[in-house]
């Protein structure tokens, strides 16, 4: 008996594509170059499905990285319809590039700028579910009232609305193709509600990916190891992404001092109107895995990226 099938009878990779919103801005572009670089890094290792990279870029613009990044130059919303929120450039950015764009894989990986990705991912979706990170805050149990606003009862149970936003999430790319107008839709549906718009916040986004993707039936399998996010998340684990949505304060013994502004930081917010520089000082001693590999691969990021800080 052959030791191998024919190729053509090996399994199929699932290659998925990797999209990434970004705004144009200086805080959003060094995020970027820092998760592309680790992205090339990953791609072709060893249990890696990761197939293509796009920036969606929703400035209207295009700028002088395009030939570092792969990126789709999307509009952003007309002046005003964003209402100050502007979180609500991400789904119609989508809209445009899943409508506009040759894209040859047939999933998409949502990630963001502030990833990184500490190791190759493989296609975590299956039996036309999405792989998505549960968030402890999106909460739709809890808001099932406004929620109802949005996803009437004839829908199901709220328990179909996912804990999720649209990113971490692989999904179908013909299922997100359905999804991305409605999330563009309920998103500024609920930006319009005022008990809807207090009720989320920030995060009102979020929520309106869970409700469109529930709304046209793609539930999601819950991978609480997607992702972690420092400081909170203490060790890497089997974790895939370091999501730094945090500042990360410590003092020099090594104890975080959240809320506080440590004698050691690390928050992405010093960089927002400027490049973080090379050979960022490592944490003191005692300071968890996580925030160590985090300094630690910016730096060889940032070591490693042509013309760093122009």
């Amino acid at each position: 008996m052959p030791t191998e099938l024919p190729s053509s009878k090996k399994k199929r990779k699932r290659l998925f594509h990797t999209a990434v919103t970004a705004s144009g801005s200086i805080y959003n572009t060094w995020q970027c170059r820092v998760m592309y670089y680790w992205f090339k890094k990953q791609k072709d290792e060893p249990n890696s499905d990761m197939g293509g990279f796009t920036r969606i870029l929703h400035s209207g613009r295009p700028d002088t990285f395009m030939d570092e990044i792969p990126t789709f130059v999307a509009q952003p919303l007309p002046d005003g319809m964003d209402q100050g929120y502007i979180v609500l450039n991400r789904p119609w950015a989508f809209v445009q590039w899943l409508q506009q764009a040759d894209i040859q894989e047939d999933y998409i990986l949502m990630s963001e700028p502030d990833h990184i990705l500490v190791k190759p991912i493989p296609n975590l979706s299956r039996d036309g579910l999405g792989a998505a990170f549960p968030f402890f805050y999106i909460e739709p149990k809890k808001y099932e009232t406004v929620l109802r606003k949005f996803f009437p009862e004839k829908y199901g149970p709220i328990t179909n609305v996912d804990p999720i936003g649209n990113s971490p999430v692989i999904v179908g790319k013909e299922s997100l193709r359905k999804i991305a107008p409605t999330w563009m839709n309920v998103s500024l549906a609920m930006k319009k509600d005022p008990e809807a718009d207090k009720a989320f916040g920030w995060v009102l986004e979020m929520y309106a990916y869970a409700v469109a993707s529930a709304l046209h039936g793609v539930g999601n399998i819950l991978y609480k190891e997607f992702m972690i996010q420092p400081p909170w998340d203490t060790a890497i684990g089997k974790a895939y992404i370091i999501h730094y949505t945090y500042g990360c304060d410590y003092d020099l013994q090594g104890k975080l001092t959240y809320g506080k502004i440590g004698e050691w930081r690390f928050d992405k917010r010093s960089y927002d109107n400027v490049w973080p520089p090379r050979n960022l000082s490592m944490p003191p001693n005692g300071v968890p895995e996580s925030v160590v590999t985090l300094v630690k691969m910016v730096n060889e990021a940032t070591a490693n990226i042509p013309n760093w800080g122009s």
